[in-house]
């Protein structure tokens, strides 16, 4: 077998995410299918390159050999891709390529963006991994991201990303089935939930550790198991576990989403562009790719999307009223329906505690 520039992408994959399930979901394979690959990459090259450990996949001494020539070969190929890429948009058209992790508040968001710009081509890209979409801002294969940074558990960002924090601290709630004794007070508290089994997706970045971290210092130690968020709604729902979600994540038949006390479990919600565009000049209707990135503009659009389905959640909104969020201050505005009203000037960083940050700033 002749190495390729794919093989070479894996082998970044697997070092970056230092798991081999990771690696998978973000070059889009199963992980049968990538252990398989690594498996005959080492017989190509005639060594291992990764060690198999409890904590996941570390690059043995001739693994890190492999890498340091491997990285600049990909680093090449994606920025001849995005070139080429780039020219054959340009000569399409204007693009503009977002970013998200899992959000309600992205169909919001891609609704305004296209009355804000009706003839860019729009696209969205999901995914759970924070860190892979971060990767993508930085080599120029996304324009923006919204992601999540679990408090306590930072996530990997490259020099050449800017954040724009829209939330320093949200709370996650936690989803619970409707019968549980729990689910009949406002509020939970961690120690109500010390013997149930909680669920973690382990693909999120932060997610496990920052549970663990959690229930570490509430002193309780409830069984941990990892499984798929998409598919965890029946087993809450029957009782089988509990798991953290976002506060504005809708209650399904037999599920009850509920705050925890003390709100022990927060995560900071940013958007991220590349540090050139940053800064890019207000436009008024003109496609993102005639001229600097409008990141203020993108920013303002993400923020009245947000607010938009934090406000419709009965239980996020309970929560907002009780605590006095600052996010309330954008109740009193009207938020403006992007098909019919005209879109308002996107909204003054003072008001959510908004801030450029760089990848060392921890505002």
């Amino acid at each position: 077998m002749e190495l390729e520039v794919r093989h070479l992408r894996a082998l970044c994959a697997i070092a970056d995410t230092g798991s081999l399930r990771k690696a998978a979901r973000q070059l889009g394979m199963t992980q049968p299918s990538l252990t398989t690959q690594l498996r005959r990459i080492e017989d190509t090259i005639g060594g291992r390159l990764f060690s198999r450990e409890v904590t996941g996949s570390r690059p043995t001494p001739l693994g890190r050999s492999v890498l340091c020539r491997a990285r600049p070969i990909v680093a090449e190929m994606s920025a001849l891709l995005t070139e080429v890429r780039l020219e054959a948009g340009q000569a399409a058209g204007a693009r503009l390529r977002i970013g998200s992790t899992g959000s309600r508040a992205v169909a919001g968001w891609l609704r305004r963006l296209r009355v804000r710009y009706p003839d860019t081509d729009t696209t969205i890209h999901i995914d759970v991994s924070a860190n892979a979409l971060l990767q993508m801002v930085a080599a120029n294969q996304l324009d923006v991201a919204f992601v999540h940074e679990v408090e306590g558990v930072p996530l990997r960002v490259p020099e050449e990303v800017r954040r724009r924090v829209l939330v320093a601290r949200e709370p996650q709630f936690v989803a619970l089935a409707d019968t549980h004794p729990a689910a009949a007070r406002h509020t939970v508290h961690l120690a109500d939930l010390a013997t149930d089994q909680w669920m973690v997706d382990p693909s999120v970045d932060g997610e496990g550790p920052g549970l663990r971290r959690v229930l570490a210092a509430a002193g309780v130690s409830p069984r941990v198991v990892y499984g798929d968020y998409l598919t965890a709604a029946e087993l809450v729902a029957s009782g089988e576990v509990v798991t953290p979600c976002q506060p504005t994540a809708r209650s399904r038949q037999g599920m009850a989403v509920r705050p925890l006390s003390g709100d022990p479990l927060t995560v900071r919600l940013f958007l991220a562009s590349r540090a050139m565009t940053a800064a890019g000049a207000r436009s008024s209707g003109a496609g993102p790719s005639e001229g600097s990135l409008d990141v203020d503009a993108l920013f303002g659009d993400l923020a009245d999307a947000y607010f938009e389905i934090a406000w419709a959640s009965d239980a996020y909104r309970k929560w907002l009223v009780r605590n006095e969020s600052p996010l309330l201050r954008l109740h009193d505005a009207r938020l403006p329906d992007p098909l019919t009203d005209p879109l308002p000037d996107p909204l003054p960083d003072p008001l959510l505690g908004v801030g450029l940050a760089g990848p060392a700033d921890g505002s």
